[in-house]
C-alpha cells in the first residue's frame, strides 16, 4: 500500500515538474489567470478535477 502512495506522490511531482520545465511561459500565464479567478470559481474548477480524478481512478482499478 505504502509502495503506491509513494509511487502515486512521484508521478504527481513528475508531471507538476514537466509544465513548469516543458512550457514556463503558459505555465506563467495560467498561474496569473487562476490568482484572478474568484474563489467560487477556483473551488468549482478544484471540484470538477478531483471529481475527474475520482473517476479516473474508479475506472482504472
Amino acid at each position: 500500500m505504502w509502495q503506491d502512495i509513494l509511487t502515486a506522490i512521484s508521478l504527481y511531482l513528475i508531471i507538476e515538474g514537466m509544465i513548469p520545465f516543458m512550457g514556463p511561459n503558459m505555465f506563467r500565464r495560467a498561474v496569473l489567470r487562476i490568482a484572478q479567478m474568484d474563489d467560487n470559481s477556483l473551488r468549482l474548477t478544484g471540484l470538477t478535477v478531483a471529481s475527474l480524478g475520482i473517476v479516473l481512478l474508479y475506472i482504472v482499478r
